[in-house]
């Protein structure tokens, strides 16, 4: 698939997204920032989040509107609050993407509501991404399916069936280029419930290229995903963990993503194909193989034995599994020390 100028798929190097979500902590001077730091530091993409509280939840107190896990980065935040806190105001979207695009960055965002779907389309994005919570609303996925724009859909917490409902209602409006991101809904993830193997699993039953959406820490998950064919990578990103915000916890700082963005382009090169011998750049260091040399100085017809052939390098003489053929053998001329051992050596 494509997004904007950008080919996506295994032959091509990952595609980055630094997902800015909430980490602009309501400063639309520190969100462009973070479009440059993107930049400067290999991404692909920014990605936004396009929403209100109002489009998003109810403003009460009730039972499941505060959120009541003690082990939550938002622990005690009421819904409401945590979106007013973490929502990018919609008349910042147009100079974000307006940044963006002078620094060569594609930029889209995650709709959460019908509104949100015109909104951005009336923007012209170049591609929509439904959030791994939204995987359920099939609605608004063929509300943003209908746009005819390239679609990138989070499967956290999906079951098979669910991802199968999605895919198909996606398909059945409109949707032709259409990507699955592998992604574990906690915040920040660990490493071990990540199951990236799930990815080329992924990619054969529903018949799309599949990424990553990473919330965990660092860039080995990240790197392993695209060993495992995931050629788009999204990680939340900010300018420093310190500055706090509603991610900022589990977002990846510049020189991190930096790291990230030549990290993940070094383990698909190293993919490669099935190969066995040398390769063009290792045909030099044959040299440096042991081989069969002449380790006394021989007169012809003298008889080859261990104490005048050895193994050693380089590797210009015969190969050492040949040594038997030379012991016995006597010399057809005479050879200092240090001829290697060839077959017209051998009378």
């Amino acid at each position: 698939m494509k997004i904007g100028s950008r080919t996506i798929g295994r032959g091509h190097r990952p595609y980055v997204i630094a997902e800015m979500s909430g980490n602009h902590n309501q400063s639309l001077d520190r969100a462009l920032e973070i479009v440059d730091a993107a930049a400067a530091n290999g991404a692909d993409a920014v990605k936004l989040q396009t929403y209100t509280a109002d489009t998003m939840t109810l403003n009460v107190r009730m039972p499941g509107f505060v959120i009541e896990d003690p082990a939550s980065l938002w622990a005690g935040r009421q819904l409401y609050e945590l979106y007013e806190q973490g929502c990018t105001p919609w008349d910042w979207h147009r100079p974000i993407m307006e940044r963006a695009a002078a620094q060569g960055l594609d930029c889209f965002s995650s709709p959460f509501d019908p509104t949100a779907v015109d909104f951005l389309d009336s923007l012209g994005v170049a591609a929509y991404k439904i959030a791994s919570f939204e995987i359920v609303d099939l609605p608004l996925i063929r509300k943003v399916a209908s746009t005819g724009k390239p679609m990138i859909v989070s499967t956290g917490m999906a079951t098979a069936a669910e991802i199968d409902d999605a895919v198909r209602a996606a398909r059945s409006a409109g949707c032709a280029d259409l990507m699955l991101l592998k992604c574990t809904s906690t915040y920040p993830a660990k490493a071990e419930n990540t199951n990236i193997q799930t990815i080329p699993h992924m990619r054969e039953m529903f018949g799309c290229e599949v990424g990553l959406s990473d919330h965990t820490m660092g860039s080995g998950v990240a790197v392993a995903a695209v060993a495992l064919g995931a050629s788009l990578i999204e990680k939340h990103f900010t300018l420093a963990r310190a500055d706090g915000g509603v991610d900022s916890a589990f977002s990846m700082e510049p020189h991190e993503l930096k790291q990230l963005c030549a990290e993940v382009e070094n383990a698909r090169q190293a993919l490669g194909q099935v190969n066995y011998g040398p390769t063009p750049s290792e045909m030099k260091s044959l040299a440096f193989r042991r081989s069969l040399y002449v380790s006394m100085d021989v007169k012809k017809g003298d008889l080859f034995d261990d104490t005048n052939v050895r193994a050693v390098r380089p590797g210009f003489g015969l190969p050492p599994k040949f040594i038997d053929s030379v012991i016995g053998r006597r010399a057809a001329r005479d050879a200092p020390a240090g001829t290697p051992v060839s077959w017209g050596l051998l009378a």
